[in-house]
């Protein structure tokens, strides 16, 4: 048990450095001209090619794992990858960033709640200490002022993402039934990326690509320099790091470490963009990182005792069998 948690916050760190990476790599493809949906349905596609080979070593020719994870695949698709881009998207056009991402991460106190509703039981207080306290922290990374939005449907949409967000992570939590963690995030960035593709092509949001030279760290570069940076890192790495430590974890643990994320990607925007670190942000990353410990010492609380057989060796009589460690 501990063994594989620590293997799971080791990936769940990865999985969140990786996705940090993002913003500060697809900011310039933006600012030729490219529009967020566009850049997403191409990253999810370049990033289920990448996962291809990957997926078939994993599967090892056990298809029928694929076939009856289908709706897990479908829901990972639908949900985690289109979903919560699109309505994200439809936030940030009418809403500072910050105040979207703010809105996004939440997803943790939802998945709280929604197992306070399922299960009827109250959570623990340290629970919900870490919840608050996380939650400061990432109000002091943002930055206080992505509050002053008052556009109630762009705050709307933002909520929306916040479902999608602990979807994503509820669906990456369920029994894998044999499918493994890198098949389903192969499988669910090919079907988000057709739906995106379908979606722009109905110009249901903004679609537009430009293959030109972009800024890029001070000088320019292709377009596909940066995209393929945040297809390697912030896709294919990223989700499927990400699937994986759920599984290990569970959707409640991880949603709260993947708050590192928007702490991650703060510090890419500062050593790669030249955006300023404040002593506010370095403080509520600090504060994250104290309700990411909160929540994890509730899961060590629940963590089944190891039957006593399993920890004292009897000294046998000679009249009794040599007992066996099962």
């Amino acid at each position: 048990m501990k063994t594989k948690t620590a293997q799971g916050i080791v990936i769940a760190v990865l999985a969140s450095l990786a996705f940090g990476t993002s913003g500060a790599f697809v900011k310039p493809l933006f600012e030729a001209g490219w529009s967020p949906a566009a850049a997403v349905a191409l990253r999810a596609l370049a990033g289920s090619i990448l996962l291809t080979p990957f997926a078939i070593v994993a599967l090892r020719g056990k298809w029928a794992t694929l076939w009856r994870g289908r709706w897990r695949v479908l829901g990972m698709a639908l949900v985690g990858v289109a979903g919560c881009q699109l309505v994200y998207f439809m936030a940030v056009q009418r809403i500072p960033v910050g105040t979207a991402i703010l809105v996004e991460y939440t997803a943790p106190v939802l998945l709280v709640l929604f197992a306070w509703a399922t299960t009827r039981t109250m959570p623990r207080v340290v629970v919900l200490v870490g919840s608050a306290v996380a939650i400061v922290g990432l109000v002091l990374v943002i930055g206080p002022g992505a509050l002053a939005s008052v556009d109630l449907l762009g705050v709307f949409f933002a909520f929306l993402a916040a479902i999608g967000a602990a979807g994503y992570y509820l669906i990456a939590a369920r029994p894998s039934e044999g499918l493994p963690g890198v098949a389903l995030a192969w499988g669910g960035l090919f079907l988000g990326s057709v739906v995106l593709f379908i979606v722009g092509g109905l110009r249901a949001v903004p679609f537009t690509m430009v293959f030109t030279d972009v800024p890029f760290l001070g000088g320019t570069a292709p377009w596909w320099v940066p995209l393929g940076i945040v297809v390697i890192f912030a896709t294919a790495i990223g989700y499927a790091a990400s699937i994986i430590a759920t599984g290990l974890l569970g959707s409640r643990l991880m949603s709260f470490i993947a708050l590192l994320e928007v702490v991650f990607a703060t510090m890419f925007a500062w050593l790669l963009l030249g955006e300023t670190l404040t002593l506010s942000q370095l403080l509520g990353g600090a504060l994250i990182l104290v309700g990411i410990v909160f929540v994890y010492s509730e899961r060590r609380a629940r963590a089944p005792i190891e039957p006593l057989e399993q920890i004292v060796t009897l000294e046998p009589t000679p009249t009794e069998p040599v007992p066996t460690r099962p």
